[in-house]
C-alpha cells in the first residue's frame, strides 16, 4: 500500500509540473518587425502544438539592429524576427551576437497599381522596368506611397532595389553606384506622395486617400510587400483593386528569418528548435500562406492563387554598411520630396519640471547631437523646414527654421538653441493652436507646394482656451486642397484626453503616439521621424 501510495503522489507531481506531456510552457522574448501581428492566429495554433509562445515587442528594423549592436537585447530578448537580417549583418557588434536564423516565409516589395492607372500605362499588360516606374513618376503620371526605408523594411528594400535597376551595372551597390544613380534616383522619387514609418500604417493611409477619407491628394499606387497588396485586394476596402506590378528588372524580398540570440538560454534555445520545426511543416506553411498571403519558406507549397506568376529576379543586396548609410543618407537629404514639419507643441504650467525638461532632450536629440545608429537617420534632414508653435494661453507665431542643404549643422544648432528656451506657464489652448498652424501651412504650401508635410501635437492635458474639436474639424474643412490633407500625429501625453486625441488623428489622417513618462517622449519623436 506504500508503494502503491508513492506511484500515486509521483504521478501527481508530473502532472501538475507539466511533464507528464512534454515540456513545460514556454515564453520567448522576441524582437519584431510590426507586420507580424498577423501572425497572430497562426502563432496561437503553434503555441498549443509546441507549448512555445512568443511576446513579440515591435521595432524598426534599423532600430532593432542598433538595439543588438549596442548589447541592449541581451539578457531581455532571446531572438529577433524582422523582415531581413541583411542591415543587421553589416554591423559587426550586432552580427556577433546572433546566432541560427532559420526562414519561414517571404514576400517580394513591388507595386500596387490602381487598375485604371495600370492599364493608361501598359503596366497590367506588359513588362514594366524600374525605369519605366521613374518616367513616370518624374512626368507626373504615377503618384506612390513608400514606407521610409530608415523605418520600414519594405521602403529599404525598395530603395535598394530601384538604386540597383537604375544602376544597370549587375553589380553590388557600391557608394560610387550610389552617387551615380543619385538623378535618377530623384527622378523615380519625384512622386512619392505619402511617407510611413511602417507597412501597416501605408495600407491604411492609402485606403483613407483612396476612399477621400483624409482629404489628401489620390495616389496611383504603393510600393510595398506583394502579401499587403494582396491583403489590400482582398480586404473590400479599395473602390478599385490594385494591380500586382513587379518590376522585370528585379525585386528584393523579405525572409522573415526567426533569429535566435548568442545570449539565449538554453532553455529559450530548445524552445526556438522547436518552434520554428513546427512552423515550417507545410500544413503550417500552407496556413501562412492562407493567413498572411506571403509566400512559403519551404519547397513545395503554392504561393497565393493572386501572386506575381512571373519569375522573381532577385537583385544583390550590398554586404557592406557604408553603401547602406551613402543610400539612406542621399535618400533622406538629396532625393526625396523635402519635409515640412510643424511641432504644436504645450508649454502650459502643466509642462514645468520634467516635462518641459523631457520635450527639449527629444528635440534636441534630433539636431545631431545623439551619434548613434538610429539617431543619425532620425535628425533634422538637409532641406527640411522646421516650424515651431509653442503655445499656452493661445498660439504663439509660427517660428519657421529651414536646414540648410550646403551645411545643415549650424541651422540645426539654432533649432537646438530655440528649444532650449522653451519656458512653461499658463493655461491650454489645443485647437486654436492647431488652427495656427494650419494658416500658416496655406501661405507656406502656396509658396512652395512641393513637400511633405506634417503636424505633430504634443500636450499633456485637455484643450480648456479657445475653440474645441467640432470647430477645429469645420475649420479643416474649410481648408484649401494643398493643406486639409495634411496628418496631425498627437503625442497622447501625461493627461491628453485620448479620446479626443485618436479623434483627431482619424480626422486628419494621422495617427497617435504614446508616452508613459518624459523620458519615453525621445523614443517616441525619433518614431514619428519615419512618418514625416
Amino acid at each position: 500500500m506504500r508503494r502503491a501510495l508513492l506511484v500515486v503522489v509521483a504521478g501527481l507531481l508530473l502532472a501538475a509540473c507539466g511533464t507528464a506531456t512534454g515540456p513545460p510552457p514556454l515564453t520567448l522574448r522576441v524582437l519584431a518587425g510590426s507586420e507580424l501581428a498577423d501572425m497572430a492566429p497562426v502563432l496561437d495554433e503553434a503555441a498549443e502544438a509546441t507549448g512555445v509562445r512568443l511576446e513579440l515587442q515591435y521595432t524598426g528594423t534599423l532600430e532593432g539592429a542598433d538595439t543588438v549592436a549596442a548589447g541592449r537585447a541581451d539578457g531581455t530578448t532571446d531572438a529577433l524576427w524582422f523582415s531581413s537580417n541583411r542591415y543587421l549583418e553589416t554591423i559587426p557588434a550586432a552580427r556577433d551576437r546572433v546566432d541560427t536564423a532559420t526562414r519561414i516565409m517571404g514576400s517580394p516589395v513591388v507595386l500596387g497599381v490602381r487598375a485604371e492607372r495600370a492599364r493608361e500605362l501598359g503596366w497590367d499588360r506588359a513588362p514594366v522596368t524600374w525605369s519605366q516606374v521613374a518616367e513616370a513618376a518624374s512626368t507626373g503620371r504615377f503618384a506612390f506611397g513608400m514606407t521610409d526605408p530608415s523605418s520600414s523594411n519594405s521602403g529599404f528594400s525598395a530603395l535598394v532595389a530601384v538604386a540597383a535597376a537604375l544602376d544597370g551595372s549587375g553589380r553590388v551597390l557600391d557608394p560610387a553606384a550610389v552617387d551615380r544613380v543619385t538623378g535618377p534616383l530623384a527622378a523615380f522619387f519625384a512622386g512619392q506622395r505619402l511617407t510611413s514609418g511602417s507597412s501597416g500604417w501605408l495600407t491604411d493611409a492609402y485606403v483613407r486617400r483612396a476612399t477621400g477619407g483624409d482629404g489628401g491628394p489620390p495616389l496611383d499606387g504603393v510600393v510595398t510587400y506583394e502579401a499587403s497588396i494582396l491583403e489590400l485586394n482582398r480586404s473590400g476596402r479599395l473602390p478599385e483593386p490594385l494591380t500586382l506590378v513587379v518590376p522585370s528588372d528585379g525585386v528584393v524580398s523579405a525572409e522573415y528569418p526567426l533569429t535566435l540570440l548568442r545570449s539565449a538560454s538554453p532553455e529559450a534555445r530548445a524552445g526556438l528548435a522547436r518552434l520554428t520545426e513546427h512552423l515550417r511543416r507545410p500544413e503550417v506553411q500552407q496556413r501562412i500562406v492562407e493567413t498572411t498571403a506571403r509566400r512559403a519558406g519551404v519547397p513545395g507549397v503554392a504561393p497565393p492563387p493572386e501572386a506575381a506568376r512571373t519569375t522573381l529576379v532577385e537583385l544583390p543586396f550590398p554586404t557592406d554598411k557604408a553603401t547602406l548609410d551613402a543610400l539612406l543618407t542621399t535618400y533622406l537629404d538629396r532625393v526625396r520630396r523635402p519635409a515640412r514639419t510643424v511641432y504644436v507643441l504645450d508649454v502650459s504650467g502643466s509642462m514645468q519640471g520634467t516635462r518641459i525638461d523631457g520635450l527639449r532632450t527629444a528635440l534636441i536629440g534630433l539636431t545631431g547631437s545623439d551619434p548613434s545608429l538610429t539617431n543619425q537617420f532620425r535628425r533634422f534632414r538637409s532641406r527640411e523646414d522646421v516650424v515651431f508653435v509653442p503655445f499656452s494661453d493661445a498660439p504663439g507665431a509660427p517660428e519657421p527654421f529651414s536646414v540648410d542643404p550646403a551645411d545643415p549643422q549650424p541651422s540645426r544648432d539654432a533649432i537646438a538653441t530655440r528649444v532650449r528656451a522653451l519656458a512653461a506657464g499658463g493655461n491650454t489652448a489645443v485647437y486654436g493652436s492647431l488652427e495656427a498652424a494650419y494658416r500658416y501651412l496655406d501661405q507656406a504650401a502656396a509658396a512652395d507646394p512641393d513637400r511633405l508635410t506634417t503636424v505633430v501635437l504634443l500636450s499633456d492635458g485637455e484643450s480648456n482656451r479657445g475653440p474645441r474639436l467640432p470647430e477645429f474639424r469645420a475649420f479643416l474643412a474649410g481648408r484649401p486642397p494643398s493643406t486639409r490633407g495634411v496628418p496631425v500625429f498627437p503625442i497622447l501625453f501625461g493627461e491628453a484626453a485620448r479620446g479626443e486625441m485618436e479623434q483627431l488623428a482619424a480626422a486628419t489622417g494621422g495617427r497617435t503616439f504614446a508616452a508613459s513618462d518624459p523620458q519615453a517622449l525621445d523614443a517616441v519623436f525619433r518614431e514619428i521621424r519615419g512618418y514625416q
